[in-house]
């Protein structure tokens, strides 16, 4: 099974590159917003450490966003309880895809928390500083405060553009979003066979 991690900043459309891969996709923003739903234990322990923020389940996005934009201490005390719960997910995820010829990784925090692999293949998608802002404004909850909080615990995009194998300059245009996509797979599928 080839592993393909999808990196980048915030914003500069890692899951729609993802997407485009048509291979299974673990979307690590979209098991975290699960738990937040349907996991009561992570709602316990969140409670717990943080009893001003966290009153009822399934826990809301304005109550994270509100506990992270007061104190960034606490988004490290968030991370510590939800990420056992993302590696158990993507744990799963990769026995249940284990025949699959490839697998798209799609987590944000992917070499920070130190997912990878030796013989993971890192896709770094580039985005205009401008555009990524422009989109990233139109999202609900959309928060300066919290976004900067969120840039802290990250490496810089130089180191996570170094590590990677490949470069995905996205203008957010689909077509040439999916040539990319397209000469990059066929490049990957060449080494291995």
């Amino acid at each position: 099974m080839i592993r393909i991690a999808i990196v980048g900043d915030i914003g500069s459309g890692k899951s729609h590159i993802a997407k485009l891969f048509d291979y299974p996709i673990f979307n690590a923003d979209l098991e975290v917003a699960k738990i937040y739903r349907t996991n009561r234990q992570c709602f316990k322990n969140l409670k717990k450490i943080l009893p001003k923020y966290f009153l009822s389940f399934p826990i809301q996005k304005k109550e994270i966003i509100k506990a992270i934009v007061e104190n960034g201490a606490n988004l490290k005390k968030i991370t510590k309880i939800i990420h056992p719960e993302i590696r158990k997910k993507i744990s799963f995820f990769l026995k249940k895809n284990i025949k699959k010829e490839i697998v798209i990784l799609d987590i944000p925090l992917l070499l920070e928390n130190r997912l990878n692999q030796k013989g993971d293949i890192i896709i770094f998608v580039q985005s205009k500083k401008i555009e990524v802002i422009k989109r990233l404004k139109k999202r609900d909850n959309f928060n300066l405060d919290l976004l900067n909080k969120f840039k802290r615990i990250q490496l810089s995009l130089s180191y996570k553009k170094k590590k990677s194998d490949f470069i995905i300059r996205n203008n957010f245009n689909n077509k040439s979003a999916k040539m990319n996509v397209k000469k990059i797979l066929k490049k990957i599928l060449k080494k291995i066979l």
